[in-house]
């Protein structure tokens, strides 16, 4: 199978491996960081925000969740001009700083019990800010190779950044695990891990190299103002790039790709191991440990994604999980009603994580049809709607369809999702096709 592309590249660079390398390992910090507390939020809850019925408690655990999803519209914003107007690599830096700093001040934050709603006020902060660093975290490790590598190389290269935020999940399961599961270990340990190992991926990050098509294109940019003596509205051409349109169409079908992914990880990681903890009155290291398993075959779903995007063009591995999600949703209200052991929940939860509907691996793909000076701006803004939006509806309709409608209240919510998904794929395989770069085979 061919891919028709204007450039393709079949070997990576020393400075493409480099910048492959930093990147991935950062990222693997900065999501070590983000999920640390997600993982934990069983626990962390119980010390940060009041005592309540198992119901209020649910809603508590949903708030806490949102919550870190709640400023990467601004966060966007924020970086998606400094990534666009100044450069991708100043956002990576930037990101991994802020991280950092939060992860310091949960280390010396004291408990409900200490300080009362003031510590929930904290921890919510701190939650805040490491969302809003995680949208220009994300979108600008992929950007910047999507920018840097040609294609096929190119989708290998930007799942690994995806590979290594799930392996950084993972990792803060594990740490979480050991910390929840050991009378002698403080929790405030996980998090000073977290703090020691942002602050070393923001050191490593200050050497990279700005990306090749956005120093290209500031440079045809100046070239072209300079041929018209500065003179922005005698520069047609600098016109044309500069507020090149974004297709509405392209704009709404990522927006209802990327919904999909937050609806599948609340259900598999914060609504299952609700279900572990109020039906089977699991602990929370038993919840834990689960949802490590489950984090750890996703793992392995995320490398096996990374090796097939060498020879299956990453679309067509798309609309193929797409179709076995599909299967399991429908299937889903007769699966929910014969669970009578932790075994067959899990078993639930693993499938659904495994062939749960991302980008990977084909986010590449999609960032290549939004014009280059928007680009940023763009893909971070969308992806940080589709977070606040999805985790908003997720956290707590979830709670309210399962309530009021039982083993069907999952269906109901996810069909709409996957409709909309599916519609967006087709948006963008319709565009590559046009461009020529959809394989016939």
């Amino acid at each position: 199978m061919t891919i028709n592309t204007s450039k393709t590249q079949h070997s990576l660079t020393r400075e493409q491996k480099e910048a492959v390398g930093l990147l991935s390992i950062g990222t693997f910090l900065e999501y070590f960081d983000l999920m640390l507390y997600i993982h934990m939020a069983i626990l962390m809850n119980d010390l940060f925000f009041p005592q309540t019925d198992p119901f209020t408690s649910s809603l508590f655990l949903a708030f806490a969740f949102w919550s870190t999803y709640l400023l990467r519209p601004f966060g966007a914003i924020i970086f998606g001009y400094i990534g666009d107007k100044i450069g991708r690599k100043t956002t990576v830096v930037i990101t991994t700083l802020m991280m950092s700093i939060a992860c310091i001040v949960m280390v010396l934050v004291k408990t409900y019990e200490e300080i009362g709603i003031t510590a929930s006020i904290i921890v919510t902060l701190c939650r805040m800010i490491q969302g809003m660093s995680c949208v220009g975290e994300v979108s600008g490790a992929e950007l910047y190779l999507t920018e840097m590598i040609k294609p096929p190389l190119q989708y290998p290269a930007v799942t690994a950044v995806t590979v290594l935020s799930v392996l950084g999940a993972t990792t803060a399961l594990g740490v979480a695990s050991y910390v929840t599961s050991s009378d002698e270990a403080n929790w405030r340990i996980a998090f000073m891990i977290g703090a020691c190992i942002a602050i070393v991926g923001f050191f490593a990050r200050t050497t990279l190299k700005e990306t090749p098509d956005f120093v290209d294109a500031k440079r045809k940019m100046k070239l072209f103002l300079s041929a018209n003596n500065n003179n922005l509205e005698d520069s047609k051409i600098y016109q044309n790039i500069m507020n090149k349109k974004v297709n509405v169409k392209t704009t709404i079908s990522y927006f209802l790709i990327r919904c999909a992914w937050p609806a599948c990880f609340y259900f598999v990681f914060i609504h299952c191991a609700n279900l572990y903890k109020t039906t089977f009155g699991f602990t929370a290291n038993q919840v834990i440990h689960q949802n490590f398993l489950v984090s750890m075959c996703e793992l392995l779903m995320a490398i096996f994604l990374l090796l097939l995007s060498r020879i299956v063009y990453p679309l067509k591995i798309l609309k193929t999980i797409l179709c076995i999600y599909s299967i399991f949703i429908l299937a889903s209200p007769y699966l929910f009603s014969i669970i009578t052991s932790p075994s067959h929940l899990f078993y639930i939860q693993l499938f659904s994580g495994v062939f749960a509907l991302g980008i990977i691996p084909g986010s590449a793909i999609l960032y290549k049809h939004f014009p280059i000076f928007k680009r940023f701006t763009y893909t971070s803004m969308l992806y940080a709607l589709s977070r606040i939006f999805m985790y908003g509806i997720t956290s707590f309709g979830l709670i309210y369809l399962v309530k009021f409608f039982g083993n069907y209240g999952f269906l109901i919510l996810m069909l709409p999702i996957i409709i909309g998904y599916g519609l967006g794929l087709s948006h963008f395989q319709h565009l590559e096709i046009k461009a020529g770069n959809y394989p016939k085979n």
